[in-house]
């Protein structure tokens, strides 16, 4: 009995701090997977696309595919996930070029065909940031709807917060994330360990175009209940419900779409 005493006022705490200890250093490995690619890699895509590069001022390089829309009405500045890069989330643009809008996709820092290191979530802001205003060189700003995936939520209302799109799209999203790493790591400090903040639930409600959110209810990344709580910030805000959708696969739904062709079908 003692010795078990001693284990769970020893053992259990320094496991725990251990654990603390290994989310604060090595947080960027735990959110971040990209998959690199080689510069020299040729994209292949079956509708029209365009590949774009575009400098940081820190000397960086940031890989990027325009795809194109027969008779376009505007663009959809896409941004993904916390996995893969643009070879992979390429599909999905068919999603919105068959809906008359080209898409630009970008890869984060590390991810593709992209250089640098993810060190803050600040520089994640400004390349996002310095792309937006190459964007208006060639849309107009009424022109242009922001789309976060996953992570690139935060991302995307974040930009919305700062800019005057047209509208803001987010699929999956989370409330911060402080919220999403309480829900699953329910034991550690985490307001206390993570660098990265991505507080869209502060964000939203200074937004005043239209918002619309894209959740599954089977979500056990990013539980369905985040948008649900996003959703009554503002009355700008609209959520498209996808019964039994989970995290990565709401493309795959006739409800995603049907909520995409009401959207965007203007």
């Amino acid at each position: 009995m003692l010795k078990f005493i001693i284990y769970i006022i020893i053992i259990i705490p320094a496991i725990l701090a251990g654990l603390g200890i290994a989310i604060y250093i090595f947080q960027e490995h735990l959110i971040f997977h990209p998959e690199k690619l080689s510069d020299k890699y040729q994209f292949k895509f079956p509708n029209e696309f365009e590949e774009i590069t575009y400098a940081t001022q820190d000397g960086c390089s940031i890989s990027a595919i325009l795809f194109k829309a027969k008779n376009s009405k505007g663009l959809i500045y896409y941004h993904h996930g916390n996995e893969g890069n643009i070879e992979s989330w390429g599909i999905r643009a068919t999603d919105f070029t068959r809906l008359g809008y080209d898409v630009l996709m970008y890869d984060y820092r590390g991810y593709g065909k992209s250089t640098g290191k993810i060190k803050n979530e600040k520089m994640l802001y400004n390349d996002a940031s310095m792309i937006y205003k190459k964007l208006l060189k060639k849309y107009k700003e009424s022109e242009l709807i922001l789309y976060g995936m996953s992570l690139g939520t935060g991302i995307a209302t974040k930009l919305a917060n700062k800019k005057n799109p047209k509208m803001l799209l987010l699929e999956t999203p989370y409330y911060n994330f402080y919220d999403v790493s309480k829900y699953h790591y329910p034991y550690l400090p985490t307001s206390i360990l993570l660098h990265y903040q991505f507080r869209i639930n502060k964000w939203l409600p200074q937004i005043k175009i239209p918002t619309y959110l894209f959740h599954g209810t089977e979500d056990e990344t990013i539980p369905y209940n985040a948008s649900e709580r996003l959703v009554k910030l503002a009355d700008n805000i609209k959520l498209f419900t996808i019964k039994n959708g989970s995290h990565n696969n709401l493309n795959t739904f006739q409800e995603y779409h049907q909520g995409l062709e009401e959207v965007l079908r203007v």
